[in-house]
């Protein structure tokens, strides 16, 4: 599932970057949102806290019940600026884009859809299964190198997994190196993103030039005393070398880092840009149904949107 950003997670007065900190523990709770039809606990962005290193979204969505034909229900919509990665922890999800990719994805399996100057997708339930569905879909920035560049979709079947120390659990690496794992997924940026499944507590080997955070999506953990349980972000800073993790009931948990990433970005719907006018482009483009966005060979309806809010009378300006 895809956003949008509303301008309470991110105001558009200005562009800005992440803002980067020395080691903390700095949590904050998430926001509830309804995406489609499904709740959302959204951890990034948020006032104050737009990036870490070049992630800038992070809604952990679900757990919902689901069937053959009733699922997220996201019909196509438009992205630009951007890197779409979906991770589920339970279910299964359709993806369609504008590319013509047409992907299942399933637990431990990764799409990772780069919008570039633009594409477009929707998320639909499989025609074939029932039962529950959770995950996490991050938003990882594009930078000037590659944001304007083509769009492209990757599905990963399989990634590679490391072992905790001390038997602790194990890691499966989304995007990035950790723990001697390399993942074969693409990035833009110096990046990681792992999903840590701990049974015990542990110790972490972290990137002094990252800054982090952690999402923990079910059961619960500490650090440095501070508890972390679903539904908060727990920022971390940059400037660690590891990172000991109290585990006190059996949890799972996203860790994500990477350089703090300097290039300002605006944020609205679901278009990350640098500018209003950018993102007016984007906007218009969607709205005049030109070549920009492609066109998704899907049964649901094409989401529309109200023009930004700086382009009505009395919006911010």
């Amino acid at each position: 599932m895809s956003g949008p950003v509303s301008t309470v997670d991110a105001p558009v007065a200005r562009a800005d970057t992440g803002h980067p900190e020395a080691p903390c523990v700095e949590i904050s709770d998430s926001r509830e949102a309804t995406v489609g039809t499904t709740r959302v606990r959204r951890a990034l962005p948020r006032r104050g806290r737009r990036t870490v290193g070049a992630w800038c979204f992070a809604d952990h969505m679900g757990p919902a019940d689901v069937t053959e034909n009733s699922g997220l229900d996201i019909g196509p919509h438009p992205h630009i600026g951007l890197q779409t990665v979906t991770w589920l922890t339970d279910g299964q999800v359709l993806h369609r884009d504008s590319l013509g990719s047409e992907q299942v994805i399933k637990p431990g399996q990764l799409n990772l859809m780069t919008a570039g100057g633009g594409v477009s997708h929707a998320e639909e339930a499989t025609g074939h299964y029932r039962g529950t569905l959770e995950g996490i879909q991050l938003w990882v920035a594009l930078p000037e190198a590659t944001r304007h560049g083509r769009a492209a979709f990757e599905h990963h079947a399989g990634l590679p997994r490391a072992d905790l120390d001390g038997g602790a659990g194990a890691a499966t690496v989304l995007i990035g190196d950790f723990g001697g794992a390399v993942s074969p997924a693409r990035r833009d940026t110096p990046l990681v993103g792992v999903d840590l499944d701990l049974r015990a507590s542990a110790t972490v080997p972290l990137r002094t030039g990252f800054e982090y955070a952690l999402v923990v999506l079910e059961g619960a953990v500490a650090v440095h005393g501070k508890p972390l349980n679903p539904g908060r972000l727990g920022y971390l800073g940059e400037g660690r070398d590891e990172l000991r993790l109290e585990v006190r009931e059996p949890a799972r948990a996203m860790l994500l880092g990477g350089t703090p990433f300097e290039e300002p970005i605006l944020m609205w719907w679901n278009f990350v840009g640098r500018t209003r006018a950018e993102i007016d482009s984007a906007h218009a483009s969607w709205e005049r149904q030109d070549d920009r966005f492609g066109r998704v060979e899907s049964a649901l309806p094409r989401i529309p949107v109200a023009a930004p809010h700086w382009q009505r009378a009395g919006g911010e300006r």
